[in-house]
């Protein structure tokens, strides 16, 4: 059962207003303790309209709200701060988990730090290495937000030492204030970083800025066992270990991490007698290293996940909800409309074996292909595949044995992609990118019976600058595949007026394909049909505040953000959006 948090709106309001009156207070008395206060607030808002042609999702109440604030109180050693949600209601397709309603209160902390010691309450964010072990976060425009409600400790008891601890519940979903998840969480990580802890004995490293740094970490969860069939286990552990060795040209970091078993929703395994727990133990491993000089980056990366999924609670309802851990992409994240949003990839965590390899490279100004001002080129290469299995089977009994650090025979993805970028005079600059897909719809997406697309794309942005204050940006994008939704042609233009006026008018076109019928993911001959979702912005900025107004068509795609994605619908109508910061 999830337990709620709900503070009165008003309450809290009282709350804040009386804590920086009586720090106001004493830094008048005190004369000297600097007070700061800063925050800043967001708010989506959209009006739906019926669109049967594209599909649009129109739910009962046609004005949805999304809004969130923050404020944040420093006073010397001591911080504070909280955050006002209300999702009245939430704008259909958000978020990626479990739904959002009401107003009240999604954030609140107490911290200090004292000699090195810093001492959190209340909710917080915090990651060991690269998250294979634990990460919580969130990322507000897709409704991830996995927090720690409960006590964080960190303490450097000499330079190059790093010590923190975690305790508490991960927030589940938000009704009119947030709601926690049954599991509860316990982590320690430390980490040293060998210049720093032995500076006499590492002398000479450290000045030509070389470092090498080793962490370890342990988390677990608890969580009662309420099942009546089968005897799972109530504390799950994962163990890691990571090294880092870093130098002004190279960059070489490798962590592990290791899973005790950890029946749960997303690993079950189907048998004849229909799904039964799976008792398999799981593994990470994660490979990056880079090299840099000027004029000249080289980056490859390698990864390895067998049953990583870690969630607070074994029943949770979907894959986006209480993660303790984050198992980042090895893949472009591409900042393009098509390729962002119709064919990102997200990490398999049951199954998969990924690796890329990139390389970016300047022409110099003055040579031949570098002309006046240089050219730069990127290539990038990455893949995805299931692992190398053997299915162990029986009439009750379903399991794998992991023949090899290689890659199954099931291939997941593959993008190769090209961009080059140049400057051709003070006023004009272009890029141009070409790139490959190869994409299992089914497997990725959860498009039952989907066909396994392959695509290419191709993409051309040119940049007109007719002063250093106003600018026009053209951009077009169009994608051939013979499979999904078929090919699509893009094209936006975007005007800047600095420092306060943009407007961007863009155009998707789904034609299909160039014949008159078309074979549905069903395998049926279909009459094609064709679409566009034409879409207009302003946009006003001023200062900390930006308002951007928009109306028209939006298709429905993929939202992705560093590898974490959710699903958006079909939409047709007005959308307001209005930022602040101060």
């Amino acid at each position: 059962m999830q337990g709620t948090t709900r503070w009165p709106r008003i309450g809290s309001g009282l709350i804040l207003s009386f804590c920086a009156a009586t720090l106001a207070h004493g830094q008048s008395e005190g004369g000297g303790t600097p007070l700061s206060i800063h925050g800043n607030f967001s708010s989506d808002v959209q009006y739906y309209n019926e669109d049967s042609a594209i599909g649009a999702v129109v739910p009962p109440e046609r004005l949805a709200f999304n809004a969130w604030g923050n404020v944040l109180i420093n006073y010397g050693k001591f911080s504070a701060g909280l955050r006002i949600e209300s999702y009245d209601p939430s704008l259909v397709g958000y978020p990626a988990g479990q739904p959002y309603d009401g107003t009240g209160l999604g954030y609140r902390f107490v911290s200090f730090k004292e000699s090195g010691l810093e001492v959190t309450v209340g909710n917080f964010f915090e990651q060991f290495g690269q998250g294979l072990t634990y990460r919580t976060y969130e990322e507000r425009y897709l409704g991830v937000d996995n927090a720690m409600d409960g006590v964080r400790i960190k303490y450097a008891p000499v330079p190059g030492l790093y010590l923190k601890g975690v305790i508490g519940e991960q927030r589940f979903g938000f009704q009119s204030g947030f709601t926690k998840g049954p599991g509860v969480v316990r982590g320690a990580d430390a980490e040293i970083s060998l210049g720093e802890l032995l500076p006499g004995c590492m002398s000479s490293w450290s000045e030509k800025g070389r470092n090498v740094i080793l962490g370890g970490s342990f988390v677990s969860k608890y969580q009662a066992d309420d099942n009546p069939s089968f005897e799972l286990p109530e504390n799950v552990g994962v163990w890691g270990g990571r090294l880092n060795y870093q130098t002004p040209k190279w960059n070489i970091y490798g962590e592990y991490a290791y899973k005790i078993n950890d029946p749960n929703a997303q690993n079950r395994v189907l048998t004849s007698e229909g799904a039964r727990p799976n008792y398999r133990p799981g593994e990470a491993i994660l490979l990056n290293a880079t090299y840099s000089v000027r004029g000249l980056g080289i980056s490859a990366g390698y990864h390895r996940f067998d049953n990583m999924f870690f969630q607070s609670d074994r029943n949770a309802p979907s894959p986006f909800d209480l993660n303790i851990n984050f198992l980042p992409p090895l893949a472009k994240q591409h900042t393009y409309n098509l390729p962002a949003t119709l064919y990102p990839y997200a990490t398999q965590p049951n199954s998969e074996v990924s690796w890329q390899g990139e390389v970016f490279y300047k022409f110099k100004k003055g040579s031949p292909l570098g002309g006046k001002y240089g050219t730069k080129v990127t290539l990038n290469f990455c893949q995805a595949y299931g692992l190398d299995t053997t299915m162990r089977l029986s009439d009750d009994f379903r399991d794998y044995t992991v023949n090899s650090f290689g890659p199954g025979e099931k291939k997941y993805f593959t993008d190769m992609n090209v961009e080059v970028r140049k400057k051709l005079n003070k006023n004009w600059e272009v890029a141009a990118s070409l790139l490959y897909l190869e994409y299992d719809l089914e497997l990725i997406q959860g498009k039952p019976g989907a066909a396994f697309v392959y695509a290419t794309m191709g993409i051309v942005d040119v940049l007109h600058k007719f002063s250093d204050r106003n600018s026009v940006r053209f951009e077009a994008q169009h994608l051939w595949t013979e499979q999904d939704q078929g090919r699509w042609a893009t094209v936006l233009a975007e005007f800047t007026f600095s420092p306060h006026w943009f407007v961007a008018l863009m155009d998707q076109y789904n034609y299909v394909t160039t014949e008159s019928t078309f074979i549905d993911r069903e395998g049926r001959e279909v009459e094609t049909e064709r679409i566009q979702y034409p879409i207009g912005q302003v946009g006003y900025i001023n200062g900390g505040n930006r308002f951007t107004l928009g109306y028209g068509r939006q298709r429905a795609g993929i939202f992705c953000v560093g590898g974490v994605c959710r699903a958006v619908p079909a939409s047709n109508g007005l959308t307001l959006s209005i930022t602040s910061t101060f």
